[in-house]
Parts: structure tokens; C-alpha cells; sequence
């Protein structure tokens, strides 16, 4: 288990509708620095849209996100994007890649944005891809790759920064088991040696099962009796 530390980030009352459709309903969670942390429930429980609050993307109605000492809601949108360039990453289910550029080229995305050196920002990206398994397609575009190497590109891109805080939204749903196995092994081993928090949204019992905690999302709210 992970040890006792000061939360890294906090929700309070985290509220979000989509319409008449009640997204979250007032959720509370906390993340401890390097701590793996589940989020499961049921589709339509609310936890996609509670990742993209934690990370900034979407903004409550209700309720706030404070991380390392800052109100998310209290920084504009652009405070906001460059935060989560350098210190938050984020993988999607179905990687998200940009269909244009190479492997390499999509890890080395934040680097460039955060006007690192061309140079050494392909040597970083290289290196985080052949650490993935993935050093195979770094010159390869999305469209020719398969599945699992698309992901491993895409945690690579969340990592290479060096990020404080992982979001990664149902990482493997969209894989064979043995695929999501290898791409949820790297991205959890690797978070964990550069000693990056990640929040986990997940339907698998067996990728929960990796988490140092579990919130489990019920109807848009955090079940209290199902909080380990």
C-alpha cells in the first residue's frame, strides 16, 4: 500500500451535468503523491467525467479541484492547459494520437509545446518508447499500427514530461487482454519509477485490482460503503 502523505489533489462536492443528465452529484475524493487509485462503477456512473474535471479539462458546476496548493477553477483556461502539459498526463481510451505524425513525433507533442530542444526532445521520446516496448513504430503513423502499440505511444506521450498525476481513461478497453495486460503493466510500472500519482478509470475488476484504492461511482456520486 501506498504510505500516508499529504493529498497531492482534492475534489470537494464535484458537481457536472451534461443537460437534464446529472453527470456527477457531488463527488469528494483525494490522490496521495504516487498513489495508484481506481475509479470504477458502471457505464454512465460518472467516471469519465470526473477524470476530465480532476485534470482541468472540463470545469464543475459545483464543487472544485485543488491541486498542489492551487483552485483548478481558479485558473483560466490557458493556466489550465499549460498545467496539464507539464504536470499532468492523459491517455484515452483509444490513444488519441494524431493521425499525421509518426510514433516519435506524437511523444515528443509536449516536449515541443513546452519549447524543449527538437533535439533532445526526440531522444527523450525515443527512449520512452523503446522503454514501452514500442520503439518499433516510432516511425510508424498511427493508422499502421496495431492496438497496443498505439497505446504504448500514447503513455509514452503522457509520460515523457514527467508528469506529477497519470489520467488514464479505461486504458484497455479497447484491447485484447493480452495487449491491455502489457500496455496497463508498462503504464503502471513506469508511472511508479518516476514517481507519478495515476488516477485509473476502469470497468475491469481485474485492472482495479492493480490500484492501491478503489472510489466506486454510483449514479454520479462516490459510494461510500465501496471506498477501500
Amino acid at each position: 500500500m501506498t504510505e500516508v502523505h499529504d493529498p497531492l489533489m482534492t475534489a470537494v462536492g464535484l458537481r457536472k451535468a451534461f443537460g437534464r443528465t446529472e453527470a456527477l452529484r457531488g463527488v469528494s475524493m483525494s490522490l496521495a503523491p504516487g498513489e495508484v487509485l481506481a475509479v470504477t462503477g458502471p457505464s454512465g456512473s460518472g467516471k469519465s467525467t470526473l477524470l476530465l474535471c480532476l485534470a482541468g479539462v472540463l470545469r464543475p458546476e459545483a464543487g472544485h479541484v485543488q491541486y498542489a496548493g492551487q483552485r483548478l477553477d481558479e485558473l483560466s483556461e490557458s493556466q489550465r492547459t499549460r498545467l496539464r502539459r507539464r504536470e499532468l498526463g492523459l491517455v484515452l481510451q483509444f490513444g488519441q494520437l494524431v493521425p499525421e505524425l509518426t510514433g516519435v513525433q506524437n511523444v515528443m507533442m509536449p516536449l515541443l509545446l513546452n519549447r524543449h530542444d527538437r533535439a533532445a526532445a526526440r531522444t527523450s521520446s525515443l527512449g520512452w518508447l523503446e522503454r514501452l516496448g514500442a520503439g518499433q513504430v516510432a516511425d510508424v503513423v498511427p493508422g499502421e499500427m496495431s492496438g497496443g502499440e498505439a497505446q504504448r505511444v500514447a503513455v509514452a506521450r503522457a509520460l515523457v514530461a514527467g508528469p506529477r498525476v497519470v489520467f488514464a481513461d479505461e486504458p484497455t478497453g479497447a484491447l485484447d487482454t493480452l495487449s491491455g495486460e502489457r500496455v496497463l503493466e508498462a503504464l503502471l510500472s513506469s508511472a511508479r519509477d518516476t514517481g507519478a500519482a495515476v488516477v485509473l478509470v476502469t470497468h475491469d475488476n481485474r485492472v482495479a485490482a492493480t490500484a492501491d484504492r478503489e472510489i466506486v461511482l454510483r449514479d454520479g456520486r462516490a459510494d461510500p460503503r465501496l471506498v477501500t
